[in-house]
């Protein structure tokens, strides 16, 4: 699933969050639904950090010395624009209520399986 995570309208800071909502909009179970959001959440954070690391990595300079180290402006107005996005775990939780989240249930990822081998 692809998402600008830069333009979704997360919380960004803690929300106490009423798990009936959170059980209705998703699978109907609580324990599915934050498995569910658990694992979105990990997708969202290794694509954030992929996407930082390679913004990050123009700057490198191949240095002989590793006590040389360069600030560049740039790199830490970028680094500085990644912390403040929402968390992944916000941005998943935003994805379920906007309904963009698609969780597939266990005998649907079972299929899947049987049909692929």
């Amino acid at each position: 699933m692809s998402t600008n995570f830069k333009s979704i309208k997360a919380e960004r800071t803690t929300e106490t969050r009423n798990i009936h909502d959170l059980e209705s909009q998703g699978t109907g179970n609580i324990f599915e639904t934050i498995v569910a959001l658990s694992k979105r959440s990990n997708q969202v954070a290794l694509s954030l950090r992929k996407e930082l690391s390679e913004k990050l990595e123009e700057f490198v300079i191949p240095t002989d010395s590793l006590e040389e180290v360069f600030e560049n402006r740039e790199q830490i107005e970028i680094s500085k624009f990644y912390e403040r996005l929402p968390k992944p775990h916000s941005i998943a939780i935003k994805e379920l209520q906007d309904e963009s989240l698609h969780i597939a249930e266990a005998e649907e990822e079972e299929e899947d399986v049987n049909e692929e081998a």
